[in-house]
């Protein structure tokens, strides 16, 4: 009975909401508004319980100053006789309504309220964060946008949940109080106004400072957990070098930046706890001198007197709660407004309102006019196209050669639109890709990067991420032809679990890089989308394995249009065609005899491979070798 009782207001709010609500807005309140919106009738009836059971409070102050009067002139003869019945009135309100209406309130915030609210700001805002572009997570620590995400969604729970319940509690137990009082004699309002003005005086000089505090506490506190973060996940790489030394002092720079604001909030917290003990004291003292002088001159009864320093005493303890909450409610609104910051940005690109879904019946690819740079974040830029044009036929295997910094990379990202141009178009069969949607556009592409990047989940979650609907024979049958049976039914995770079950370990860290990229060949082997894009797909393996794989590559290559990217020019040589790509310019298109016979670029590279890559040093036939300039996004070219 209970249990469906909690369920049915567990059950009230859905903390996953399906709509679309698009870039949260940037000011304060419409970011609150946006996270709160599925709440707030729940959120309207909490504040109506809350308001009732204060008022209840309230009463029973009153009527236990009615029981003092009523005991201090009553015969015992005939006190149950003229009372008895508004007694047990008095015991059922007290046994039974209030702890109904207090399971009531409980079940509205605790069941309905307390554990969906912030599952609906963590959900909402996942869903804006995994639509953002790449340009901002490479540059955004992820411990540091996953922190965001998780603090921003509580601390709106916290802001909204303070600010009603404090408005309810002021409202209906000052207002109660000096309505108790006043009835009974005016002037025992004066300590009451008094206090109040004192109360507002002491937010004023030390909420905004707290509020400041909390602000740049908040941001600290994101700098040390990114710097943290950032240490646990290039562990292998301090390791390496050996300077644990320096990862320390990194990290305790900002600790120690958190430290000075935290030390910075707990003075403000000792001022503001002996100002209010002051104003407090000062309040008790004056109600009780004034309520002992107005019983004394016979202007109030003892009831009254009592219910006075009952309700100063409740006044007392609720005020030290009250400023603590507002100066929790504006340490919660600085996280709200930093999270804001990080949360609620447009993503840069994004899909048409009227975006069609791709269709690849042939699988052509036309870069038309190509105009794209980076830009810095000292607003300079770097140029990579300038009006370069390429078309690949459907089927067509082309192999794009350059030194680093040239674009090859940039190419590929460009037709994935990882990032938007900033003139020209691309388009596949025709249909131009910024009017096609992200998701069917990567669809229809597999891609094996350089740097393999695994999902910390088994390998066979792995493999079956890109075609989620492969049976365990699909899945298996990719493993074969991408040569990772060899290892994987050897692998094993810490909870024993074996083979496909074994879990990677974050970005696949358990794994050597030949295994990782085995498995993303895999992986692209059971998507079969109808174009291909290799980006140093075998650089990781060695000399046999990529020999073996190679076969299978050739064989996943029929009857798809592909785009391989290679320093090692012995893998993409048998292509149908080699493009060189040099300072953002095609400047030679063949094949491998007839560059070679051209004696150009392409056959200075040839002639100074080393092992079979591109060396840096080219002859002085070729163009002189130049530096890569600085870039935020561009690290595979």
């Amino acid at each position: 009975m209970y249990r469906a009782l909690f369920r049915y207001f567990e059950t009230l709010v859905n903390p996953y909401p399906e709509d679309n609500r698009g870039t949260p807005p940037r000011g304060l309140f419409a970011f609150i508004l946006h996270f709160s919106r599925p709440v707030l009738p729940l959120l309207v009836v909490m504040s109506m319980l809350t308001a009732l059971v204060s008022a209840a409070e309230v009463f029973f102050f009153h009527t236990m100053g009615e029981l003092v009067d009523w005991l201090s002139g009553a015969e015992r003869e005939g006190f149950f006789a003229e009372h008895g019945w508004r007694l047990a009135g008095m015991a059922a309100l007290v046994v039974i309504g209030l702890p109904l209406l207090t399971l009531l309130q409980s079940l509205v915030t605790q069941q309905g309220i307390f554990g969906n609210y912030p599952m609906i700001g963590r959900w909402l805002a996942h869903r804006h964060m995994l639509g953002q572009s790449l340009a901002f997570y490479q540059d955004e620590f992820a411990g540091r946008v996953s922190q965001k995400v998780m603090q921003t969604a509580l601390a709106i729970r916290e802001t909204v949940m303070k600010l009603m319940d404090l408005m309810v509690y002021v409202l209906v137990y000052f207002t109660g109080a000096m309505l108790l009082m006043g009835r009974a004699e005016p002037w025992l309002m004066l300590p009451l106004v008094v206090w109040l003005a004192g109360y507002i005086a002491i937010m004023w000089v030390f909420v905004p400072r707290l509020r400041a505090v909390s602000m740049a506490q908040a941001d600290a506190r994101a700098v040390m957990t990114g710097r943290i973060v950032d240490s646990y996940s290039n562990i292998q790489t301090i390791k390496l070098f050996a300077d644990t030394r320096r990862e320390q002092e990194y990290a305790r720079d900002a600790m120690e930046g958190f430290m000075g604001t935290v030390y910075r909030q707990m003075r403000l917290a000792t001022g503001l706890t002996v100002s209010l003990t002051l104003l407090n004291s000062l309040l008790l003292a004056g109600v009780a001198a004034m309520a002992i002088g107005a019983w004394y001159l016979e202007a109030v009864s003892l009831g009254i007197i009592a219910v006075a320093i009952a309700l100063v005493m409740r006044i007392r303890f609720m005020s030290d709660w009250i400023l603590w909450e507002v100066a929790s409610l504006f340490e919660n609104i600085g996280t709200v407004q930093d999270g804001l910051n990080t949360i609620a940005q447009e993503p840069a690109v994004q899909d048409a309102p009227d975006a069609r879904t791709l269709t690849v019946p042939r699988g052509e690819i036309r870069f038309e006019a190509l105009r794209f740079g980076y830009e810095r974040p000292d607003g300079q830029g770097r140029r990579v196209f300038d009006g370069l044009d390429l078309t690949i036929a459907p089927g067509e295997k082309v192999g794009l050669i350059g030194r680093s910094g040239a674009g090859k990379s940039t190419l590929a990202n460009l037709l994935l639109r990882f990032f938007d141009l900033e003139g020209g178009r691309i388009l596949i069969d025709g249909q131009e890709i910024t009017g096609v949607t992200q998701e069917s556009l990567r669809r229809h592409i597999g891609m094996v990067t350089q740097d393999t990047s695994l999902l910390h989940r088994s390998v066979r979650d792995n493999i079956r991420y890109g075609s989620p609907e492969a049976s365990e024979a699909q899945i298996q049958e990719a493993v074969r032809r991408a040569h990772a049976d060899t290892f994987i039914d050897d692998l094993v995770d810490l909870q024993g679990r074996r083979g496909l079950d074994a879990q990677v370990g974050e970005r696949g860290v358990k794994l050597s890089g030949g295994q990782r990229q085995r498995i993303a060949i895999a992986r692209v082997l059971l998507k079969n989308a109808p174009i291909l894009v290799l980006d140093e797909a075998t650089s990781a393996l060695d000399s046999e394995v990529e020999a073996a794989i190679q076969e299978q590559l050739y064989t996943l290559m029929e009857g798809k249009t592909v785009i391989a990217i290679a320093h090692r020019l012995s893998t993409i040589a048998m292509l149908d065609r080699l493009v060189v790509i040099d300072e953002g310019q095609i400047v030679e298109s063949g094949t491998h005899g007839e560059l070679l016979a051209r004696d150009g670029l392409y056959a200075a590279l040839w002639r100074r491979q080393s092992g079979g890559f591109i060396g840096e040093d080219i002859d002085d036939e070729a163009e002189p070798e130049r530096a890569e300039p600085a870039s935020g996004h561009d690290g595979h070219d």
